[in-house]
Parts: C-alpha cells; sequence; structure tokens
C-alpha cells in the first residue's frame, strides 16, 4: 500500500507541473501548433520509455474501434492544447488559465446533453459561479482587446477538454493509462505535423528545450503522478488537489512575469476554482 502522504506530494507535483504549462508556452518563442507538436513528440518519447521500462505492451487491445476512439480523443487533446497556448500568447498566463479552469462547467453541460445526466439545482448553481467568475476576470468589456480574446481562447480551450473528458467516459477502452496517453499524443504529433514546417527554424536552442520540459515534466511525468496519486487518495481528493493547478500557475506567472492579478480577477478566480471544487451530487 502507498502511504497516504506519498500520494499527496505527488497530486501536488502533478498539480504544479500541470500548472507550469502556462508559464512554459510563455516562455518558448514559437507558434501555438509548434509548441503543442514538441509538447506531444517529447511526451511520445517518455512515455514510450516508461511504457519499456514498466513492461507495458503499447499495441495490446488495439484494435479498429480502439483507433477511432483515440483518434477523437486525441484531436480533442490537440484541439484543447493548441486554443490553450493561443490564448497564453494572446492574454497571458493568469487569463488563459483561469478560462481554462471553466472546463468542468462544461463537463456538467456536456454531461446532460449527451449522457442525458439530469442537473440539480447545486450545479445549476455552480454553473451560474463559472459564469460570474468569468465576467469578473475578464479584463476588459472590449472583445476586441488582446487580454479579452486571450479569456475567450481559454474558455474554448476549456470546452475542447470537457468534450475529451466526456469522450473517454462514454468510449472507455480497456487501456493502461501510459498506453492510452502515448496513443492519443501520437495522434496530437501526427495532426500537428504538417504545419509546423515553416516555423521551425525559428526556434531557439533554449526553445527547444522549455518544450522538452513540457513534453516530458509538465505532459509525461504529470500524467504518472496524476494517476500515481490515485493509488492512496479518492479521485475525490485528488481532483480537489489538481483544481489547484491555476493557482500554481498563477502563482509562478507573477513571480517569472510580474502578471500581477488585480482583485476582480483574484475574485474571479476563486468563484471558478470552488465551482471546480466543489463536490457534485449524487
Amino acid at each position: 500500500m502507498i502511504p497516504q502522504r506519498l500520494g499527496f506530494v505527488s497530486a501536488h507535483i502533478a498539480a504544479f507541473l500541470f500548472g507550469l504549462t502556462g508559464v512554459l508556452g510563455a516562455l518558448i518563442h514559437g507558434t501555438p501548433v509548434i509548441i503543442t507538436f514538441g509538447r506531444a513528440f517529447f511526451a511520445i518519447l517518455a512515455l514510450g520509455a516508461a511504457a519499456f521500462l514498466l513492461r507495458i505492451s503499447l499495441a495490446k487491445n488495439i484494435n479498429f474501434n480502439t483507433l477511432k476512439t483515440i483518434f477523437s480523443a486525441g484531436l480533442a487533446l490537440a484541439i484543447h492544447w493548441f486554443t490553450f497556448f493561443i490564448a497564453i500568447k494572446t492574454g497571458g498566463v493568469a487569463v488563459a488559465t483561469l478560462g481554462f479552469a471553466s472546463f468542468p462547467a462544461f463537463i456538467t453541460l456536456l454531461e446532460y446533453i449527451f449522457l442525458k445526466e439530469s442537473i440539480g439545482k447545486r450545479e445549476w448553481f455552480l454553473l451560474f459561479l463559472v459564469l460570474f467568475g468569468l465576467v469578473l476576470v475578464t479584463p476588459s468589456a472590449d472583445p476586441a482587446s488582446a487580454s479579452t480574446a486571450g479569456l475567450i481562447w481559454g474558455v474554448i480551450s476549456g470546452f475542447a477538454f470537457a468534450v475529451l473528458a466526456v469522450m473517454n467516459r462514454k468510449n472507455a477502452v480497456h487501456l493502461a493509462p501510459v498506453q492510452l496517453a502515448f496513443w492519443q499524443n501520437l495522434v496530437v504529433a501526427a495532426l500537428t505535423l504538417p504545419f509546423i514546417f515553416s516555423d521551425i527554424g525559428h526556434l531557439a536552442p533554449r526553445d527547444y528545450f522549455w518544450i522538452a520540459i513540457l513534453g516530458i515534466f509538465c505532459t509525461a511525468l504529470s500524467h504518472y503522478l496524476f494517476v500515481f496519486s490515485l493509488r492512496s487518495l479518492t479521485a475525490r481528493t485528488t481532483g480537489l488537489i489538481i483544481a489547484l493547478e491555476p493557482v500554481y500557475a498563477i502563482v509562478v506567472a507573477w513571480i517569472i512575469f510580474a502578471e500581477e492579478p488585480t482583485l476582480r480577477m483574484i475574485i474571479g478566480g476563486i468563484l471558478i476554482i470552488t465551482a471546480a471544487v466543489f463536490p457534485k451530487k449524487t
């Protein structure tokens, strides 16, 4: 049995690494599509190595039906990452991350629409919290402003992630987490590969380094730590910790880029994160 304390530490490191994604996206001087490809490429290398060391067969249970599911999920993942990095480049780390943090509200709506799950008063209240939080987080009433555009892209990224989450739930496949992550990242890399050649020569050596960190640590390692923490913690507890991702992202961006959040942004962020961690009534 894995000690619970080790599970807590693993979950918090995973949340920190997830939050670091936006910071690295801002540090890398590359287009969103090349960052998305690089993240997937290095994640593939790390996950492939992990599968070899853990003696996990990447081809086990792979058939036409699972490939269809993996492709659909990989497409949603590619859209999620691509739009998130657009949000980072457009509006900054804090705004983009808080926009993405609205994804639990979209999961609730998508489950209602596609899985026919009822929405109670509590869920409607949480949806209202997210909506009101986004209004407070919005830096400007002008939709043409860079910050507002970044928030919109962040929300779109959150919606794509919600589609991915619901898709994985509805079309569950019997694959190991490392195996599933490997194939989904392979789809992301394949989808973005044709669009990187015009920009790849513009990357500096340090950009390759940060992309490698993004793919290996913020994708492959963070995913493994998240799954590892579930061995000693409940999904609910782990989810509460992972929901702290925007907090880590905003604090690091504040330190590195001097992106000091306004009082309105802090209050809006608290509302959005509260909706993310609030227990769902069953």
